[in-house]
């Protein structure tokens, strides 16, 4: 039997547009089944196929009440037990479990249907406006499981419409979205963020080669375009070459600009360096900064605070992990290494960073050579003090590698992995009660489970939109998955509950008159903005003169307030300009001092030369003065020794001569005269 008109309005909007129970007949005849059959169930396995009949024929019949075939017709035997095996199940729950199964065999069924076969298979024009009237009650519950190859498998009970991101109406679930031009390559810990509706994708790693390339997804149109970007060499303004590729770095978006910071290159550098592209002009420069800049790095932190760029951690050229802390100042260009106090995380590199009420620091995840963190760390940027607060709710599994975004007071975590497997879970913390919960989940080995990974936020229609592109999971994607979240930020902080408040409150007088108005106070609405409140008592009306005289008395103070303000911060703008001249003229001395050391330290190396020549000579001489001494020593022992024998020589002679006779003549001795 064919279902009417009342209960075609019972069921919900499908995932793609079709309602039921137009999707089921759309997908009945995809397979093979009804009148307009434009398929062939036989390319399915006997079991699916058995599987799709019985549901066909419970959802279009009912119940099964044939006679049971025979043992011997096995085909026929085989749809009996099928159909008979679902008792008596509702055709709306057979018609929702055919889709299902379906999407689970053939993901790709829907985009080789045209919409015109629903109305063949139907006959009936479904009302647009009774579509429209259908509340959220009249859905079947949303469904939150995406299967290996990216598609949806429940996604029966919302819209969605891929053009463009703000389109999506599925909460709490990754969605994969059909993007026009041509695709970037597909690349893991590359850069990503949004910059007027267009998020910019830079750099990145595939099949270990770095990518220098800048490409542009227009969030509207879902339209990739690449951008042929120039590099203005800071030495030679007039110089044009491409940027160095690199991997592990971040964006940001500042002042209509994107900064790029840090950065794995094969180019190896001392410090970090920092880049500006400008989309006006279509170029990259590399940007002055003064200070101590960090040394070079990847796998970073960055967070931007007001005006300030926070960098913790990452991994150093030579692999080592770091857990270090700098802060940017984006106005002055001045680096600012932090030393602060307490336990700070251990060193570690491709985790994520947030930062809650502009005043708190969130570190969580990460990894180092053997391990994979799941530790939260906050640090107070006032006291610049460094805590472990204690987790609540879902305990998030260990992960490296991971994206995250804040959406008000929530903080969206996805992807990431072990070493082992990637997370299959996207997290999200409300940062004032610092409670995890899970948004949803998926199967299968799909890009939201990868390492490196990007995320980032836009705003579409008035509600927030995540946008996911690339990662690594065995394999190298680039596909863009969006995500619409639910989850609502109207829960006070709890680390602000001696912070911000106290202080706004201090500054207008408590009267009768002022307790019913909270003036120019911040709280966090349902969508996690922040929003400036006005609530007046509506019983006090005849009082309005008054109030408005004390209102005028407030504002004049907040005037005056703001004047000292304003006075205090050109003040400190000057302060700033003077410090930056004191660096650049200590940077010209520096240089100056620099060269004078190296004329010293020539000067040295000559004298030490010279030292060393005098050395060896004055070895020479004390040589040649030992061997004089054993010469001397000689020479006065052969004078003894000739003294000796000159003695012997004259006793000898005296001997001779005092003897007589013959053997005197012989000798030649005179006779003696006696």
């Amino acid at each position: 039997m064919t279902p009417d008109l009342g209960m075609e309005r019972e069921m919900g909007k499908s995932s793609s547009g079709i309602s039921y129970p137009g999707r089921f007949f759309t997908a009945a005849s995809s397979v093979g089944l009804g009148e307009s059959a434009i398929g062939s169930i036989s390319r399915f396995k006997n079991d699916v196929a058995l599987m799709l009949y019985g549901l066909y024929q419970q959802a279009t019949v009912g119940p099964c009440n044939a006679a049971k075939p025979r043992i011997w017709n096995t085909v026929e035997l085989g749809k009996w037990t099928s159909w008979s095996g679902l008792g008596n199940m509702p055709s709306t729950e057979a018609m929702r479990l055919f889709v299902k199964l379906l999407e689970e065999e053939d993901p790709s069924w829907y985009s080789r249907v045209h919409q015109d076969n629903v109305d063949q298979s139907l006959g009936v024009e479904i009302n647009k406006e009774e579509q429209e009237a259908k509340t959220p009650s009249e859905n079947y519950p949303e469904t939150k499981t995406i299967s290996e190859n990216g598609s949806l498998l429940e996604t029966q009970d919302k819209d969605i419409i891929l053009e463009g991101v703000g389109s999506v109406s599925i909460y709490d679930q990754w969605v994969p979205s059909s993007i026009s031009g041509q695709c970037p390559k597909p690349r893991y810990q590359h850069g990503a963020a949004v910059l007027h509706d267009k998020m910019y994708i830079f750099g990145g790693n595939h099949n270990g080669r770095y990518l220098n390339d800048l490409q542009v997804l227009d969030l509207k149109s879902l339209t990739w375009s690449k951008v042929d970007a120039k590099t203005i060499g800071s030495e030679d303004p007039s110089k044009k070459t491409t940027m160095a590729p690199c991997a592990g770095h971040s964006l940001i978006s500042w002042a209509n600009k994107i900064i790029s910071i840090a950065g794995h290159t094969k180019d190896l550098s001392e410090a970090i360096q920092v880049k500006e592209f400008d989309p006006q002009s279509c170029t990259w420069s590399i940007m002055k900064t003064y200070g101590k800049a960090p040394i070079s790095r990847g796998g970073q932190s960055i967070t931007l605070v007001g005006s300030n760029l926070v960098i913790f951690g990452g991994e150093d050229a030579k692999r080592t992990l770091l857990n270090d802390l700098h802060i940017l100042d984006l106005e002055s260009m001045t680096w600012d290494e932090i030393d602060a106090v307490g336990v700070s995380p251990s060193p570690r590199s491709d985790h994520s960073a947030a930062v809650h009420a502009e005043r708190y620091l969130l570190i969580f995840g990460g990894g180092s050579h053997s391990t994979c963190f799941n530790d939260l760390h906050v640090l107070d940027l006032q006291s610049m003090e460094w805590s472990r607060p204690a987790q609540q709710g879902v305990v998030p599994s260990p992960r490296a590698g991971h994206a995250g975004i804040t959406v008000g007071e929530n903080w969206f975590i996805v992807g990431g992995g072990d070493n082992k497997s990637g997370a299959s879970e996207t997290l999200v913390l409300n940062m004032s009660t610092l409670v995890w919960s899970v948004v949803t989940s998926i199967q299968g080995r799909v890009p939201i489970a990868s390492e490196g990974l990007s995320l980032v936020v836009s705003s579409c229609t008035g509600e927030d939109i995540l946008v996911s592109f690339g990662g690594y999971n065995g394999r190298y994607n680039n596909e863009v998955y969006v995500l619409k979240p639910s989850h609502k930020s109207d829960v006070p902080s709890k680390m602000l509950e001696n912070g911000a408040s106290d202080s706004v409150a201090a500054l207008v007088p408590e009267t009768n008159e002022t307790k019913d108005m909270e003036s120019e106070v911040y709280h966090p609405d349902q969508g996690g903005r922040i929003r400036e409140i006005a609530i007046y008592n509506t019983d006090l009306m005849p009082r309005n003169v008054g109030k408005n005289e004390n209102n005028a008395r407030i504002m004049e103070a907040f005037r005056v307030e703001k004047e000292e303000l304003e006075v205090a911060l050109s003040k400190e703008r000057l302060e700033s300009l003077r410090l930056k001249q004191e660096l650049s003229d200590g940077d010209t001395r520096k240089a100056d001092l620099t060269k004078e050391l190296q004329s010293v330290r020539g000067q040295l190396a000559s004298e030490q030369s010279r030292c060393f020549k005098l050395e060896v000579d004055v070895a020479e001489l004390r040589q040649k003065l030992h061997t004089m001494e054993a010469l001397q020593k000689e020479v006065e022992l052969l004078q003894r020794q000739k003294a000796a024998a000159e003695q012997d020589n004259l006793s000898a002679a005296k001997q001779r001569q005092s003897s007589g006779g013959v053997w005197g003549w012989l000798a030649g001795s005179p006779p003696d005269e006696n």
